[in-house]
Formats: C-alpha cells, structure tokens, sequence
C-alpha cells in the first residue's frame, strides 16, 4: 500500500497471464475501485445527465477541466460556491485536467514558451496565460481531488526533436506542478509524454517516477494513431511506472481500448465520446 497524506492506493490482485490488475484509491471524498472509467464534466456537468443519473451508473469519480472551467465561470466564481463538488452537487472524488491537452487541441490558438502557454479564448477571444503554478493554482481553487500537472502536447505524428522538446518540457513543467502545490487535500499525477517512440516514453517514465508522484498518466494518445500503436507505447511504458501507484490512460474510451489497456496495466480512464 502507498500513502500520501489523506489518500492510499492498494493493490489488490494482479492477473498471472496480463498485466491487468485490481486496485483501490482511497481519498478522503471517498474510495475508487480500479479499473474506473471517469465521465467527463468538462464545465463541472456530465453532458445530459444529472449527477444523480452519473451517480447511478456506478462511477466513483468525474472528471473536470481547467481550461474550460478558468474561462467559464472562472475559478473564483466556483470557489466563492464552496469548490467545484458543491457547485456540481457531486460528493465524490473528482480529477481536472490541467489545460495541457489544450494546448493540442487549440494549437491555432495558443503560443507555448517556456514559462507556459497563451491562449486565445476560443468563447470570446480574450488571452489566458497558462503556467505551471497558474493551472495549479486554479485547481486548488476548485478544489479536485486529483490534480493532473501540465503538460506540453503536441500532434502525431511530428517531427523527432518536437516531440522531445515538448517531452523535456513537460518535465520541467512537472517539477514545478510539485513545487506549486500547497494542499493537503489534493495529491498530483505527472504525465508521460514522449510521442510514438518508445525510447523516449521509457525515458520520460523513468525521469518523472524520480519526482515520485502520487499517481502517473500516460498522455499524447488516442490523437489518430493507429490503435496497434497505442498499445505498442503502452507496452514499453505502464512496466516501469510504479506498480504502487495508480497508472492512468487519458482521453482513451471506445470498450476494446479499455480492455486492452486493463491487460497492459492501465488502472484509470476518460474520454469525451
């Protein structure tokens, strides 16, 4: 069992012929079974449901977005609410993005430099600057309980020293996510990042399990590689994460992804879809 202030993670069983395994994180809103799957509530709302239809689907935890939620209503508007659970009226575990897939998804929108990224409001066109103390700060703000770090996407396939600039990045971006943090109430997951080569996907793993977070992810996935490819990447990294940590594959939904995630040792999931 691994410990970190108010949350522990267990592991439970572990299957002899695949990778997949059983765990449970524990947090103070709460307890989650693993594998989860997270619904999304990207404004802090599960699109066309209550969060008493979410509830009943038997997820323990959503997923919310910085991006999203510091444009609207703006992360001071949810904490004078009481937090983004009382404003959702959900009282379980809840994670947030931290705008990093943004800077992906809104490329022709946002300049990335070494102290963050700018955006152009996608609603109105207003700029928000994006660091990694700021996306912190406002998640803290909104009070999640799993806080992912920022991270530096880029599309696939790119060129070889792109995607390692944006992988040292995101690095150093993840330190200073560590060094940002202030609660006690809100533990942490880094990012691998590193494209479709595996080399770089081991290396960023190894570089990020020194900072020795809470919980890591796997990111950059899942942007309109071939599946085999995704999974090829899942099989050289998820080994040398922490096995006493929660392993977490984002934006990855479609059933047989799951699946095939579980059996290389992927624990947490979200998509859109």
């Amino acid at each position: 069992m691994t410990q970190s202030a108010n949350f522990s993670f267990e592991l439970l069983a572990s299957d002899a012929g695949t990778s997949a395994r059983r765990s449970r994180l524990t947090t103070p809103r709460g307890t989650i079974e693993l594998p989860t799957f997270m619904p999304v509530g990207t404004l802090g709302t599960v699109k066309g449901l209550t969060v008493e239809q979410v509830a009943s689907t038997g997820a323990e935890i959503v997923l919310g977005n910085t991006y999203h939620l510091a444009l609207r209503p703006g992360e001071e508007t949810v904490a004078q609410l009481g937090g983004l659970h009382k404003m959702m009226g959900w009282d379980r575990p809840i994670l947030t993005d931290s705008g990093g897939f943004q800077v992906f998804s809104l490329a022709q929108m946002t300049k990335v430099t070494e102290e963050g990224a700018i955006f152009k409001s996608h609603i109105d066109g207003s700029r928000l600057e994006l660091t990694p103390e700021r996306s912190i700060a406002i998640q803290e703000a909104l009070g999640s309980d799993i806080a992912m770090v920022f991270d530096h996407v880029v599309a696939l396939p790119n060129e070889y020293q792109v995607i390692r600039e944006a992988c040292e990045r995101s690095i150093r971006w993840a330190r200073r996510c560590q060094e940002a943090a202030t609660l006690e109430t809100q533990i942490q997951f880094a990012i691998v990042q590193g494209g479709l080569d595996e080399d770089m996907r081991v290396w960023c793993a190894e570089e990020l399990a020194k900072l020795e977070f809470p919980g890591y992810a796997i990111g950059g996935l899942s942007v309109g590689e071939p599946p085999a490819e995704m999974y090829r990447i899942l099989e050289a990294t998820c080994p040398v994460l922490p096995s006493d940590r929660p392993r977490y594959l984002m934006g990855v939904g479609k059933p047989i992804d799951l699946l095939e995630g579980i059996r290389r040792g992927v624990d947490m999931f979200d998509c859109v879809m």
